[in-house]
C-alpha cells in the first residue's frame, strides 16, 4: 500500500550551511519572509541548509521510499545520511528522490536551499522577491514493488484527456470520450481504472496502460457556473492506486470574439496573483490559498494569470473546484540567459506534466516581457520555438500564449511562434495617456484581425494613505488608481475581441528592489493590500463590473478631511441607481451603471450614505481649511505653477520640453540621463535592466520632464526639482 508521511515539523534551519548552531523551524519556510519585504535590494540570496532525522517507514518487500518535495526556491541538493542524491533546479515545481537503498533505521536528511544570482536557473531578472527556503511541503512516500510512476518530472503516473463534443450549447448537452492513461512501474499485468459509475480492466504493456470512456449526457464543468469535477481512479492489484480530478469542457478563441466555452461566449475577465504576503513571503499555508480565492470569488473574476511560476498545487485545485479559466507560466521572464535554455525546458515539462488534469488551466505561458532587456535575435527566437514545440509534444489540448512588454514591436517574429499573444500594457502609469491603450489595440486589431489578442497586465500603483481632490499619474492615490482602472474597465468592455484580460495585481507584493510610492519594497499594483486586510477602492470598481451579488461602495472612506467646498462622492455599484443621503436626509439618486458620481457641499463633518435596494453603505468626510499632508506623497506642490513668474525664457529648455526635445541638445541630455539613472534604481533591478531599451526610449521621447518628475515623486525633492529647471533654463534652445 502507498503511504504518505508529512515532514513538516522537527527542521532545523541554518543560514550558514557550515553552522553548528541553527534555528528551530516548521515547514513551510522562507528565510526571506522579513528582508525580502523590507525595501533596500538587499535580502539575503545564498545558500542555506534545512536539516531533520526521519524513521525508517514501514514498506513492502521490495517497495521503494521517495522524498517529495512540493517546492525547493530556487535549487536544492539533498543529502541522505551524507550522501548526496539528488540536484534540481528551479524553484516552483514538485520533485521526488528515491531514497530507498539509503535508508536507516533513523535518518538523518540535509537539503541545501539555494536562491543566489546565477546565469541559468530562472528567474533572476524580475519585478517580484526571489524567496528562498523549503516553502511548500515536504513528504515521505512509500510505495509497493509494482506502482504508479514516482519518477518523471514530479507526475502521478496518471493523465486524463477529455473530448467533449458539444450537442446544444444552450442546454449544456454534451457526450465525452475520456482517455486515462497510466504509467507503471514494476511487473503488474493489468490495472482497474474507474471513471464516474464505470470500471474497466486493462493490460499493462511495457509500463503503460489506456483506457477509453464514452460518456453520454456530461456533466459539464462550466467554469464559475458549474464547475463539476470527475474522478479517475487506477488501481493495481497488489494494491498501489492513483486518483485524480478532472472536468470535461470544451473551449476556443476566436480572434473577433474571445473566448468560447462549451460553446458559448464567456469573456474572460479577472487578475493575476503574486503568491507572497506580508510576513509569510511565499511559505504559504492552505488557509492563506482559501483566503486568496475567497476574495477573488468576492470580485467576481472568472480567470487567473498565475503570475510568474508554477503556483502550489493546492491553488489549482482550488481553481478547479471554483470554476477558475486559468493561465499557467514558468518563469522566463525578463531576460535571457544564454545558458538557461535547458532550465526553460525542465520548467516547462514540470510544470506541463504535473498540471495536465486541471480543467481549469487553458494555455501554457511561454514567457514574460522577455524582450524587456534583450534583444529580438536568433537564440532568442528559438528558445520559444523549443518551449513550443515541448508543450504540445506534451500537451495537444490547449494553445500556447506570451506576455509581451508594451515595447515589443507588433511586427516582431516573437508574436508568431505562440498561438496567442497578451500585452502588458502600462500607457497612463508608467508612461503615455490612458488613450493610448485604446489606440493600441485598435491599431493592432485592424492590422492583424485573424491574430488572437489579450491584455495580461495593467495596472497603476495606489498606497491607501495617498488621497487627492484633483489625483493624477503618479501621485500613488487611491483617487487616480480608480480613475485608470475606470477608464480600462470601460475600454475592455468594448472590445470584446479580447480574449483575456488580467488586472496587474490581485495583491500587493513584494519587489525588495522597489522604494517609491512610500512604501519600500512593495510593488502597489494590487486591488488588495499584501497583508490581505484593505481592500483598496478600485477593487470595488470590478466588483461593479464583474460580481452578480448585490452591492455598494461609497469610495474615499480613508479620505476623510477635506479642503474643498464642494466635494465629489463616487459610488460603485452593479445595481443600476443609488440613492445618496447625507446627514440622514435624502439628496439626489441616480440611475446609471457601475459608476456614480454626486456632488456634495461640505462645511462641518458629515456621514455620506449610499443605498441601492437592500445594500447601503457609508463613509465620513470632514471639511477642513488646510491639506493634510500625510494624504500627499509627492510634497513640492504643482512644479507648473513655476512658468508663471516673469523670468521663464520660453527660448530656453526647462522641465516642460519632452525628452524628446532635450535629447537634441547635448548638454540638456546629459541633465536627463543622471535623472533617468536616479529614477530607475527607486524601481529596482528590472527598471535598470530595461532603461536602455531602444523601444522604450522611443516610447518615452514624447514624454515632458515634468511628468517623469512627478511620477519620480519624493525620490526627487523640490529643491533638485528647481535646481534642475534653473540648469536647462540656462541652454538655449538655438544651441546644437
Amino acid at each position: 500500500m502507498r503511504q504518505t508521511t508529512v515532514l513538516d515539523k522537527n527542521w532545523i534551519f541554518y543560514k550558514n550551511p557550515d553552522s553548528v548552531e541553527g534555528e528551530n523551524v516548521t515547514l513551510p519556510h522562507t528565510w526571506n519572509a522579513v528582508d525580502g519585504q523590507d525595501g533596500g535590494n538587499d535580502y539575503y540570496r545564498g545558500t542555506c541548509k534545512y536539516a531533520c532525522t526521519f524513521k525508517k517507514p514501514e514498506m513492502d518487500q521490495n517497495g521503494k521510499a521517495y522524498l517529495e518535495f512540493d517546492g525547493a526556491a530556487m535549487t536544492a541538493d539533498v543529502l541522505v545520511n551524507g550522501t548526496e542524491l539528488f540536484h534540481h533546479e528551479g524553484g516552483y515545481s514538485r520533485f521526488r528522490v528515491d531514497v530507498t537503498e539509503h535508508l536507516k533505521e533513523q535518518n538523518q536528511l540535509e537539503v541545501l536551499v539555494d536562491n543566489s544570482d546565477n546565469t541559468k536557473v530562472y528567474p533572476q531578472k524580475a519585478d517580484f522577491t526571489f524567496y528562498g527556503g523549503l516553502y511548500r511541503m515536504v513528504k515521505l512516500v512509500t510505495v509497493p514493488e509494482n506502482h504508479f510512476c514516482m519518477e518523471y518530472a514530479g507526475s502521478n503516473g496518471i493523465k486524463v484527456t477529455p473530448e467533449v463534443t458539444i450537442l446544444d450549447a444552450g442546454a449544456k448537452k454534451a457526450d465525452a470520450e475520456v482517455t486515462v492513461e497510466l504509467w507503471i512501474e514494476g511487473k503488474s499485468a493489468d490495472v482497474m481504472v474507474t471513471v464516474g459509475d464505470e470500471k474497466k480492466s486493462v493490460p499493462v504493456e511495457h509500463g503503460y496502460a489506456k483506457a477509453v470512456f464514452e460518456l453520454t449526457n456530461v456533466h459539464l464543468w462550466d467554469g464559475v457556473d458549474d464547475p463539476y469535477l470527475y474522478t479517475a481512479k487506477a488501481e493495481l492489484s497488489d494494491g498501489d492506486s492513483v486518483e485524480t480530478t478532472f472536468g470535461c469542457r470544451s473551449f476556443s478563441i476566436d480572434p473577433q470574439k474571445g473566448f468560447f466555452l462549451n460553446g458559448r461566449s464567456y469573456p474572460l475577465r479577472g487578475v493575476s496573483r503574486h503568491q507572497d504576503r506580508a510576513g509569510a513571503g511565499n511559505a504559504l499555508t492552505n488557509e492563506m490559498h482559501r483566503e486568496d480565492m475567497e476574495i477573488i470569488k468576492e470580485l467576481g473574476a472568472n480567470t487567473i494569470r498565475l503570475a510568474h511560476y508554477q503556483h502550489a498545487q493546492e491553488f489549482y485545485d482550488l481553481c478547479d473546484e471554483n470554476g477558475m479559466i486559468v493561465w499557467a507560466e514558468i518563469p522566463y521572464i525578463t531576460m535571457h540567459m544564454s545558458d538557461g535554455t535547458e532550465n526553460t525546458l525542465s520548467q516547462m515539462r514540470e510544470l506541463v506534466v504535473q498540471n495536465y488534469n486541471h480543467p481549469s488551466i487553458v494555455c501554457w505561458g511561454l514567457s514574460n516581457e522577455i524582450t524587456a532587456a534583450s534583444a529580438v535575435n536568433e537564440e532568442l527566437l528559438e528558445n520559444h520555438r523549443k518551449l513550443n514545440d515541448l508543450c504540445h509534444a506534451l500537451d495537444t489540448t490547449r494553445p500556447t500564449v506570451m506576455a509581451d512588454v508594451f515595447m515589443l514591436e507588433t511586427d516582431s517574429p516573437m508574436l508568431e511562434i505562440p498561438e496567442m499573444n497578451s500585452y502588458n500594457l502600462y500607457f497612463g502609469w508608467y508612461l503615455g495617456e490612458l488613450e493610448q491603450n485604446d489606440s493600441f489595440f485598435d491599431a493592432y486589431h485592424k492590422t492583424y484581425p485573424d491574430r488572437v489578442i489579450g491584455l495580461s497586465e495593467y495596472g497603476a500603483d495606489a498606497n491607501p494613505a495617498y488621497h487627492s481632490a484633483n489625483p493624477e499619474r503618479g501621485d500613488y492615490t487611491e483617487e487616480y488608481q480608480c480613475i485608470y482602472h475606470e477608464h480600462m474597465a470601460k475600454m475592455i468592455e468594448e472590445r470584446p475581441y479580447l480574449w483575456a484580460t488580467h488586472v496587474w495585481n490581485l495583491f500587493d507584493f513584494a519587489a525588495d528592489g522597489r522604494d517609491e510610492g512610500g512604501k519600500h519594497g512593495v510593488n502597489q499594483k494590487g486591488l488588495v493590500t499584501i497583508d490581505r486586510k484593505l481592500k483598496k477602492d478600485a477593487f470595488y470598481l470590478y466588483k461593479a463590473y464583474w460580481s452578480k451579488t448585490p452591492f455598494v461602495r461609497v469610495c474615499g472612506r480613508r479620505y476623510v478631511e477635506r479642503t474643498e467646498d464642494v466635494t465629489e462622492i463616487k459610488v460603485y455599484s452593479n445595481e443600476q441607481s443609488v440613492t445618496l443621503f447625507v446627514d440622514g436626509v435624502e439628496r439626489e439618486t441616480s440611475e446609471g451603471s457601475k459608476v456614480f458620481k454626486f456632488k456634495v457641499p461640505i462645511t462641518g463633518t458629515h456621514k455620506i450614505r449610499a443605498v441601492s435596494g437592500t445594500c447601503e453603505d457609508e463613509i465620513t468626510v470632514k471639511k477642513v481649511q488646510k491639506s493634510n499632508q500625510d494624504y500627499i506623497f509627492n510634497k513640492q506642490g504643482d512644479v507648473v505653477n513655476w512658468f508663471d513668474r516673469d523670468d521663464f525664457k520660453a527660448d530656453h529648455y526647462s522641465i516642460s520640453d519632452t525628452l524628446g526635445e532635450l535629447a537634441q541638445n547635448e548638454m540638456a541630455n546629459a541633465i536627463v540621463q543622471r535623472l533617468m539613472a536616479q529614477a530607475s534604481a527607486s524601481r529596482g533591478d528590472v527598471a535598470e535592466s530595461v532603461k536602455d531599451n531602444p523601444a522604450l526610449q522611443r516610447m518615452m521621447q514624447r514624454m515632458t520632464l515634468v511628468s517623469l518628475l512627478k511620477q519620480a515623486g519624493d525620490a526627487v525633492s523640490e529643491e533638485q526639482m528647481k535646481a534642475l529647471n534653473d540648469a536647462l533654463q540656462k541652454i538655449p534652445k538655438n544651441q546644437a
